[in-house]
């Protein structure tokens, strides 16, 4: 997840209590029962189920407890249950480190999500010193995309420079030699992809005319779309951003004449997300690792979830439901090998994971090989239907 240094809001110790405590409820943990066959497997969880992020943090602690609980209903693993302990971080890095420290102190912790970039940066050092735990979380950045500096940890998905990739090969395919501009923000997730990506595009042919930064959340971009239409791009890729300025660009681009394609990263793309763009997300395209909860392609596991929940679930929803499955195979594995549940075997295990069916959620079978799942989807914003469709096949690099 992005990095940021904005301050959580207030929210109510009763709120927090009762988030915190859904999350626990469905991971139903058992510990007062003795566990014939060893003790349970246990995930924490540094969740921002509080403040800024909270909007994927809620869905994201959902998604873990509820693949938990599933797992649990039916048996556990090897006759050992999971164990899920969630902790609110407020998506600040001191309290993930905090909660991290609280979590590892009072239980054996085999498996961890992280809540952001920042904290699995600072977290990897002790990650790396323990040797206990395998972490995965809600950070796509490309420096942790390295299994020599983080042995100890993986993505839930492609990285940021891996999704302009598939956003590339894509227009590559669509419109040879097209012209793509990239508009990000001035932070450390929006500068990620930028360099590299820029590299990538011209290796496929593609030319990248301008590059634009604007502040996180600016607000007045009207200077921008001027460079921008002057450049006179076939596509515009936005990256660092959730929501603002997005629609500010696509309004007034079109207000001016442009017929750019517009496309986004992972965290501009959920649904509710692009629908509060309004008529500017019309045709608005970007990549997607995940099915969305409402497609209608054939997918065992999302129809599972739908029926433990008949509303609209989110894309961090369906990332923490995978982070969780991703956990329970790598320990499985490690389990059926007769080995111990620590940082490196459950690595191991995890890479030795070679086209794998997560049961739908991604619709083509997974190999992880290094930190990262390379594969994604374009979908594209029908707003008639309100819905993201497809707009290509799944794209592996």
């Amino acid at each position: 997840m992005p990095r940021t240094t904005t301050t959580a809001s207030p929210t109510s110790q009763r709120r927090r209590s009762l988030l915190l405590a859904a999350g626990a409820t469905l991971a139903a943990p058992l510990t007062a029962t003795a566990q014939a066959s060893g003790e349970d497997i246990v995930i924490g969880g540094s969740i921002p189920l509080t403040g800024v992020f909270a909007f994927a943090g809620v869905g994201i602690n959902a998604g873990i407890g509820d693949y938990v609980k599933m797992v649990n209903d039916a048996g556990g693993i090897k006759g050992r249950k999971l164990k899920y302990v969630p902790e609110d971080t407020g998506y600040k890095v001191d309290v993930s480190v905090a909660a991290y420290k609280k979590i590892t102190s009072q239980n054996k912790v085999n498996l961890y999500y992280g809540d952001s970039t920042g904290f699995s940066k600072t977290i990897n050092p002790e990650l790396d010193r323990a040797g206990t735990t395998l972490m995965a979380g809600a950070s796509f950045a490309s420096e942790l995309n390295d299994p020599k500096k983080y042995p100890n940890q993986f993505l839930v998905g492609p990285d940021y420079t891996e999704m302009f990739g598939i956003l590339l090969k894509h227009i590559a395919k669509e419109k040879p030699g097209a012209k793509v501009a990239f508009v990000y923000s001035d932070s450390e997730f929006g500068r990620d992809p930028i360099d590299k990506s820029e590299a990538a595009a011209k290796a496929l042919g593609l030319s990248v005319p301008v590059k634009i930064m604007t502040p996180a959340g600016s607000v007045d971009v009207s200077g921008e779309v001027i460079k921008l239409r002057r450049a006179a791009p076939d596509y515009t890729i936005f990256h660092g951003y959730i929501l603002a300025p997005i629609p500010e660009f696509i309004t007034q681009g079109k207000q001016q004449g442009m017929t750019s394609k517009w496309m986004g990263t992972f965290w501009t793309m959920d649904s509710s997300t692009v629908m509060k763009m309004g008529e500017a997300a019309d045709g608005f395209m970007g990549v997607m690792p995940y099915r969305y909860y409402y497609d209608t392609e054939k997918a065992p596991m999302l129809e599972k979830i739908r029926a433990m929940r008949p509303e609209y679930q989110s894309t961090a929803y369906v990332q923490g439901f995978l982070a969780a499955m991703l956990f329970t195979e790598s320990a499985k594995r490690c389990l059926d090998a007769g080995k111990p549940l620590d940082g490196k075997n459950l690595k191991a295990a995890l890479n030795s994971i070679k086209d794998f069916d997560t049961g739908g959620l991604i619709g083509v079978p997974i190999t992880i090989s290094g930190n990262s799942i390379p594969v994604g989807r374009v979908y594209r914003a029908d707003m008639k239907a309100q819905k993201m469709v497809a707009a290509s096949d799944w794209i592996k690099l």
